[in-house]
């Protein structure tokens, strides 16, 4: 430890210097040595060290002055930039002290050349990057202030000055340094990303070019025959940003012209043709007017595509940027629904696989890769992690009290001396001494400590229960019990300091009590009730002391509590990215993002760049990846489609780099807590009470199995030494009826049912009949078929029609069916009583409470006919009769074993949970405080002038309040965990910044300082999604260790094999000169080499094409395809030659370019053949499969690790698909059950459920589920689940407004943090293995050896080239 703080005292020394200044160490002269020996004796011409001027420069350059003065411009700097407003003029102040600045660093350059020398020298000036960093800079803001010369303005040079302070403070220079240590593998990641959109990128506009423009335009000049005003195509009410995009007759798209709603006028749906409203201009009567939208009937390509143009797969590039949103899982349900509208409606398989292979999997890699380098790099650098500038600051504080009390103790010691005290005065200290002891003893005690627990539960509990609209009783309860907790504590605080004295702020709980316990009094004193009343929630911090009895969540807490202070540097290059890309987006974007209000003049969007502030909101926003496609559309809109570039750069490197950069550092503080753990471990002993048994069983993977054998095992021993003892006294004396009858079902515990002996024939039969292998698949094919008539289950199904009756038969059959299985179970190994029998395994008690269920479901449903009482009841158990896929659980291995390991992970999970829940409890405590009453509204025809509840209810409006909201505990919490999924969270910002207060209707940005509520709360759940994924990495972690062991034998005898036998004779030993030339040419590197240049060049000229392209590209296209498909011929019939037909077929890459070429025949058969008609898919498409050729170009061996962790990890998340599979199936029969009716109308529009995202059958509430899974506006789908039910509503379930937050937040808390996360452990897992194994050669297989790979690796040979 004391070597840790002195490593941690020589970092804060250097804390503040140039790397290079180590060098300058100045000796004697009396030695006869230069002043600086380590640096060049002649610079520039003939500047010696002893030379004034260098001597002087380098006393400035080698001294911590002029460190600490360009920190201090640096910082002044970032001031100035902050102050820059991009809605005015530049203000003269700013320009002096921009040129100020630049003189600065100019002269600081200038002074360091002088001391150290340009170049060439040792320890000169560009010799240290970070000074050529300095150089960069300087060099761009000469060019701007020449190009301002010639009237160009182009400020971004200004954006990258603050990137100065890097190189001056140690922590972050050291971070960077370690970040920049994982380039190498990190690029190897883009090519595999860049790969992937691409090629979704090339499909996109292969298939979609050109059909987002469709839209409905009127089939005659209707405005010109009949004098009225239209519009030239059908708009939607939304506008562009809800466009009504049609299919073509030629397409399947899901939206036809005659989808085109009805036209309305003055709030009346009009039916009339034009024919029937003929007779109302003759002076006839006609009810009703005409439907002008009947007209919009040809469907073909406007001028517009959607989102202000943004989203389409016209090009290449704007394919780029489609592909890109779907792929960070933000508005890509937009996306494939303007698709499926214009296409057809299995354009959603795309982008499905778009989000697992780019989402899931290639953002994960991505992930895990920068994680695990960052953990490996900073241990090689460091050896340990440096403690964070947080914990440096807090024990400085610390240290610096500490001596003051030292001192003031000596000091008070020499102004009252020992000796000159009285005798009175010497017994009154011994009685005081004695009375301080016996204080102290109270104070330690357990009692006392429990006793100060139990009333900070329930202080807790009192903060708890307020909320809006509060009885006034309550409200005074809780007064005068906010008075009696605070003097509670204030008699701890006064007797901790009685017994402990000066001692008592060595404990920095102590501190914290004493901070919270002054807020309290002066809250009380105060009598505050308005924003200082949310002081009192501070108090909630006390619940970590409860964390005392909870031992593993106390472990889990310091592994957060260590992240937290490593993460310190992080965090502030973090802060320092968002200020350089706020500062570079003012300058790009800033005052450009504006909408035309009612009235005609400008409103700013709430997603701006116009002031410092709102531009580091929308940076994090954009960070946190909520609706920053909605600023992206902004900008491409305000500036130009390249504006796309600064987006993906801020993602790219502000989320997919720094922020997983945490990922590592939660991960490295798990391994560090599982190493010290296991050390602890290793030096305490096994306990002796356990048995073998029950210890084997604790170290089992699967540990439900081993708990249960345990137990049996004890359980039996229990009961064989009851029944010895027993027998032994009842031979003695005689026994009465009740010791008989015990004695009797003791001795027939084996007996079914005390009736069938284990002899029995019929029992025998049973027992014959249940352990066939048929009867456990006769039972799977039942399940199955039940699951399948679950699935057909739908709210729109007619009461009397065919369907309902089969499904209501079916419903008995199945029943019967699982009836008859569980009364021969029953019979074959009893029911409770003895060993193995039926309701000994937990599988068995599930699948018999689902029977009882369906057959309570069964004879209510009967009994009810007719009847409405029973309606809540039927629901219930219509309800309960979507977990019947839970027996599959039992009857496939695979998923039994994932959902044990799953259940294996409950307690760390649960842990995880317990934490946020406390994080959850404190924010939202804290935001009742700050925002109860608040979140309310006027809705209504005239809501200007409105200034309180009773203006819009006088109004004849509507007093509304948003789904959304903290007016309780509960209502807060629910909104809470939507902004910690990341989904929403912007929009209950707004709501908070507008809030004014209780019955006051919102006014925008009315209080900017309630961002520190909201941003605070997302940057702390940064910290507690990444211990997520700690705990399912540690877990993965400890399975595959057990996977490990018991497999550690079988691989060792399988490698020793293929050392064997002696070495073969090569295949081409005997083969004729051109053969042995062609075989030459096709193992050499060259071909690889021209191959890969010819299907990159390919790929180009495929990226060419885009919709509406002159004749001479697709001609060009077209040779060039002809061309590129010839050479593959060559190539393929090249190597055929020279392997021979059985060798060539072997190898895997082979097959792939078979395939290719085939693919490319074919197309080019369809093409010229004109049958792109004839057949369900564009031909074109086909030529997208010479993309997968680009593949060959990934096996450089660094790529290869990567393509083997996610093969592997392809492999892996097997058993991980069954348990999506299986909560999919469950979520969505339940999600049909429950929001099969809602409807989405005008009067009524929806926020997240759509035409194609909705739960009125089986296959689109999957849909739905897997968007709610990616996190994709599923709190606008759960907000429309949550309405309230109008007088009317004869569909409305009045229950759902508690039942709903439950099954979406089960559901998302399963998919996204867990399942997700799992894939995440399987990764990080998968590419340690890779890491541990790529010193010794491996085979993908996808992999291609030659002739000398062949030769070097026997190991592979029998994977890839065998003599035939």
């Amino acid at each position: 430890m004391t070597d840790f703080k002195g490593q941690r005292e020589k970092q804060q020394e250097v804390a503040l210097t140039i790397p290079v200044q180590g060098t300058c160490n100045p000796s004697s002269m009396e030695e006869g040595q230069l002043p600086y020996p380590t640096l060049a004796p002649v610079v520039c011409f003939g500047l010696k060290q002893t030379t004034r001027l260098r001597n002087w420069c380098l006393k400035m350059t080698c001294g911590p002055w002029l460190d600490y003065a360009s920190i201090l411009v640096v910082l002044i700097n970032c001031v100035t930039l902050g102050m820059y407003e991009p809605c005015e003029e530049t203000s003269s102040n700013i320009e002096v002290f921009d040129v100020f600045i630049f003189a600065f660093f100019s002269m600081e350059m200038l002074i360091k050349m002088l001391a150290l020398g340009v170049y060439d020298y040792e320890g000169s000036y560009l010799s240290n990057n970070w000074n050529k960093f300095d150089v960069l800079i300087i060099s761009g803001e000469v060019l701007n202030y020449f190009l301002t010369s010639l009237g160009i303005h182009i400020q971004i040079c200004h954006a990258l000055r603050p990137m100065r302070l890097i190189g001056r403070v140690q922590s972050l220079r050291d971070l960077v340094i370690i970040l920049l240590d994982t380039v190498p593998m990190l690029g190897n990641v883009l090519i595999l990303y860049i790969f992937v959109i691409h090629i979704f990128g090339v499909v996109g506009v292969q298939l979609w070019a050109g059909q987002l423009l469709n839209r409905c335009f009127l089939g005659e000049d209707i405005p010109k025959k009949y004098n009225v005003s239209l519009s030239p195509y059908f708009a939607s009410k939304y506008g562009e940003k809800g466009p009504f995009i049609c299919s073509s007759d030629g397409k399947y798209g899901m939206r036809r012209c005659r989808d085109v709603p009805p036209y309305s006028q003055d709030g009346e749906t009009c039916s009339l043709t034009v024919n029937e409203a003929v007779p109302a201009a003759a002076g006839i009567r006609v009810n009703g007017c005409v439907n002008w939208n009947l007209y919009y009937n040809v469907c073909r390509a406007g001028d517009q595509n959607p989102d202000m143009g943004a989203i389409n797969f016209d090009n290449i590039g704007y394919a780029l940027i489609a592909i890109f949103q779907v792929v960070t899982l933000e508005g890509w349900r937009e996306i494939m629904f303007y698709v499926m509208d214009a296409h057809s409606f299995w354009s959603l398989v795309f982008f499905v696989l778009v989000t697992i292979m780019g989402s899931f999997i290639m953002m994960n890699v991505c992930a895990v890769v920068i994680a695990t380098q960052f953990s490996e790099n900073l241990g090689r650098e460091t050896g340990k992690q440096p403690a964070g500038a947080i914990t440096q600051l807090c024990n400085k504080l610390t240290s610096w009290l500490w001596r003051i009390l030292q001192r003031y103790k000596r000091y008070r010691d020499k102004v009252h001396p020992s000796d000159s005290e009285s005798r009175s005065t010497a017994i009154m200290g011994q009685a005081w001494m004695s009375f301080k002891r016996k204080l102290a003893t109270i104070v330690k005690s357990k009692l006392f400590d429990r006793v100060i627990m139990f009333a900070v539960f329930l202080s807790i509990l009192t903060i708890a229960v307020e909320h809006h609209k509060q009885p006034v009783e309550l409200t005074r309860m809780l007064q005068i019990s906010n008075i009696i907790f605070t003097f509670i504590f204030v008699v701890e605080m006064a007797l901790k300091q009685l017994a402990l004295a000066w001692a008592y702020f060595r404990d920095r709980n102590n501190i914290f009590d004493f901070i919270i316990v002054i807020i309290s009094l002066w809250e009380i004193i105060a009598k505050a009730d308005g924003r200082l009343s949310v002081l009192r929630a501070f108090r909630l911090l006390r619940f970590v002391r409860l964390v005392h009895f909870l031992p593993y969540l106390k472990r889990q807490l310091l592994v957060l509590k260590r992240t937290m202070e490593e993460a310190g540097s992080l965090c502030m290059l973090l802060l320092f990215v968002i200020f350089v890309f706020s500062v570079m987006g003012m300058h790009l974007f800033g005052c450009t993002f504006s909408f035309q209000a009612q009235k005609g003049h400008e409103i700013a969007d709430r997603m701006n760049f116009d002031s410092i502030l709102w531009s580091m909101v929308t940076v994090f926003q954009i960070l946190t990846q909520e609706d920053w496609n909605l600023v992206l559309y902004n900008a491409m809109a305000a500036t130009t489609p390249w504006a796309a570039f600064y987006f993906v750069t801020v993602i790219v490197l502000g989320k997919h780099v720094i922020l997983n950069v945490l990922v590592g550092i939660v991960v490295e503080s798990f391994q560090a807590r599982r190493s010290s753990s296991s050390d602890d471990d290793s030096t305490s002993s096994t306990p002796t009470s356990l048995t073998p048994e029950c210890h084997s069983s604790v170290t089992d993977s699967s540990k439900t199995n081993g708990f249960s054998r345990c137990i049996l095992s004890c359980f039996g021993s229990r009961s064989s030494i009851v029944t010895n003892s027993t027998d032994n006294k009842e031979d003695n004396r005689s026994l009465n009826i009740t010791q008989r009858v015990l004695r009797w079902c003791r001795l027939h515990e084996d007996w079914s049912f005390y009736v069938l002996s284990p002899q029995n024939k019929f029992r025998i039969f049973c027992q014959r009949v249940i352990f066939h292998k048929l009867f456990d698949h006769v039972v799977l094919l039942f399940i199955l078929l039940s699951c399948v008539t679950i699935a057909m289950e739908r709210p729109g199904i007619h009461p009397k029609s065919k369907e309902r009756w089969i499904l209501d038969m079916s419903r008995y059959v199945f029943s019967a069916v699982f009836l008859v299985e569980m009364l021969f179970k029953v019979l074959a190994l009893g029911l409770a009583i003895g060993k193995d029998t039926y309701c000994r395994s937990s599988w068995n008690v599930m699948d018999g409470s689902l029977v009882i269920l369906s057959l309570v479901h069964i004879f209510v449903s009967l009994a009810s006919t007719g009847k409405d009482n029973w309606m809540g009841i039927l629901k219930v158990l219509r309800l309960l009769r979507t977990l019947r896929p839970l027996r599959v659980i039992k009857r496939a291995p695979k998923l039994k074993l994932a959902v044990e390991a799953l259940i294996a992970s409950v307690k760390p999970i649960g842990n995880i949970v317990l934490i946020c829940c406390a994080f959850f409890f404190f924010f939202g405590i804290l935001g009742v405080q700050l925002f109860k009453g608040k979140f309310y509204y006027c809705v209504g025809q005239v809501i200007t002038n409105i200034t309180s509840k009773t203006d819009c209810l006088s109004a004849n409006n509507r007093w509304v309040r948003k789904e959304y909201n903290f007016d309780n505990l509960p209502q807060a919490l629910m909104a809470l965990f939507v902004m910690y999924s990341k989904d929403g969270w912007v929009n209950i910002m707004y709501d908070g910044l507008d809030a004014v207060g209780v019955d006051k209707p919102p006014v925008r940005n009315h209080n900017e300082w309630m961002l520190l509520f909201f941003i605070s709360f997302m940057i702390m759940s940064f910290f507690l999604l990444d211990m997520f994924i700690g705990v399912m990495v540690e877990t993965f972690h400890q399975c595959q260790q057990e996977q490990k062991r018991g497999d550690e034998g079988a691989e060792g005898g399988g490698v020793l094999q293929h050392h064997g036998g002696e070495p073969e004779q090569p295949y081409y030993t005997n083969y004729s000169p051109i053969r042995r030339a062609i075989h030459t040419l096709c193992t050499s590197n060259f071909l690889d080499l021209f191959m890969s240049v010819i299907i990159f060049i390919s790929v180009l000229m495929m990226a060419f094409e885009h919709y509406n392209q002159p004749p001479y590209i697709e001609k060009l296209t077209e040779y060039s395809y002809y061309m590129f498909t010839a050479i593959l011929i060559i190539e393929v019939l090249l190597k055929l030659v020279a392997f021979g037909i059985m060798r060539f077929l072997k190898i895997s890459w082979n097959l792939l370019d078979v395939f290719v070429v085939f693919v490319s025949i074919i197309s080019i058969v369809f093409n010229e053949m004109k049958m792109a008609d004839a057949i369900p898919i564009n031909p074109s498409i086909l030529r997208v499969c010479r993309v997968l050729r680009l593949a060959q170009v990934l096996k450089a061996k660094k790529i290869r690790v990567l393509l083997k962790t996610i093969i592997k990890t392809l492999s892996q998340v097997g058993n991980i698909c069954l348990l999506f599979m299986f909560f999919f199936f469950i979520y969505a029969a339940l999600g049909v059950e429950l929001f099969g009716k809602l409807e989405c109308t005008d009067d009524h529009p929806c926020l997240g459920l759509h035409r194609h995202s909705n739960f009125r059958h089986f296959g689109m509430a999957l849909l739905t589920l897997y968007q709610v899974c990616t996190g994709d506006n599923w709190s606008g789908i759960m907000k429309d689940t949550l309405r309230e039910c109008r007088p009317d509503g004869k569909g409305c379930l009045r229950y759902l407004s508690w039942v709903s937050p439950i099954y979406f937040t089960s559901f998302v808390i399963m998919a996204q943090f867990v399942l997700i996360n799992l894939v995440v452990a399987a990764i990080m897992q998968a590419l340690e293995d890779s890491n541990e194994n790529k010193s010794i050669a491996f085979c993908l297989p996808l992999e291609d050896k030659d002739v000398h790979d062949t030769e070097l690796d026997p190991a592979c040979a029998g994977e890839s080239v065998k003599p035939s």
